[in-house]
């Protein structure tokens, strides 16, 4: 990874735990109920709540709907990478994004191993590389309707749900000093005697403040693997994109508890190789209706 993280590598064993699988048919608003056969109401609407139970673990999502936004950052916003072209994306279909990061709870309860370094169930999960969590998706896939996939989030669907219709530096706003309040950041690095708000370790997922759509965490606490390969953005307008076609590097995005203030900006991009394994990197589930979308896979 280009920012300057602690590695942790761990082997992970190949455990499957076979449980039985549920359904909480509780929900924040009436628009967002799972039935046991996995159907989702229509009716959605940015930020409403929907509750899986898999393997008896709660999974709480946030709906994404479709729309477009600016990707990337303003020429003039401050600490921008040369990485951080501004464009315009569509996303022409509505999505779920996991309302935390994925914990250590949620990922054992599946792949019955925790390979963390910092140990806890509500914990995110770290020391996942990018291969690691495509293993626990498609064993989570194998759980559920082949209706509904999970996966990682693109970058577009990273940014825009992190966005959540902004278009400032962070999620709510431009102010660095505010940003103690959404994020876990700061234990080695510290910009400009801003005070770190995480020590040096992770933190129980979705206890800072959330954005307007309900998504906790999507500044700090860890880095999140997203699906793309690492690239130039384009010059152009795109409509749902997924990244470079090669490249040796994946995607992570968010910042985290050991990294400054400016790693943690929306539009701010870094990657890392996909069988890294380090101990600041975890990841957040995409949930998409594969039979609205004519693709399954």
């Amino acid at each position: 990874m280009k920012t300057n993280l602690n590695i942790q590598r761990y082997m992970i064993l190949g455990l499957l735990l076979a449980v039985l699988v549920g359904c909480n048919k509780t929900s924040q608003s009436s628009a967002t109920t799972l039935l046991d056969d996995y159907e989702i109401q229509s009716g959605r609407t940015a930020g409403d709540r929907m509750v899986l139970r898999i393997n008896g673990v709660e999974y709480a999502f946030r709906q994404s709907p479709p729309g477009n936004f600016k990707i990337g950052s303003p020429s003039d916003e401050s600490n921008r990478g040369n990485d951080e072209k501004q464009h315009e994306a569509t996303l022409t279909h509505g999505f779920w994004m996991g309302e935390t990061e994925v914990t250590q709870e949620q990922w054992e309860s599946v792949m019955g191993n925790n390979p963390s370094h910092f140990k806890g169930g509500q914990l995110p999960v770290e020391s996942v590389s990018w291969n690691d969590c495509q293993d626990y998706i498609k064993k989570l896939n194998d759980l559920v309707s082949s209706d509904y996939r999970f996966s990682l989030p693109t970058e577009t669907q990273w940014e825009y749900v992190c966005r959540a219709g902004t278009t400032t530096v962070y999620s709510f706003g431009d102010s660095r000093e505010e940003l103690k309040e959404y994020a876990w950041f700061g234990a080695y690095h510290v910009e400009d005697g801003l005070k770190a708000s995480s020590e040096k370790t992770t933190n129980v997922v979705g206890q800072k403040k959330s954005n307007v759509w309900g998504l906790y965490d999507m500044h700090g606490n860890v880095w999140e693997w997203c699906n793309d390969w690492y690239g130039d953005y384009p010059s152009g307008s795109v409509t749902n994109p997924t990244g470079a076609t090669s490249g040796s590097d994946r995607v992570v995005r968010g910042g985290g508890g050991n990294n400054g203030a400016r790693c943690c900006r929306s539009a701010f991009r870094s990657y890392s190789a996909p069988d890294d394994r380090l101990n600041s990197l975890g990841l957040r589930l995409c949930l998409v209706d594969a039979s609205r979308r004519g693709n399954k896979n």
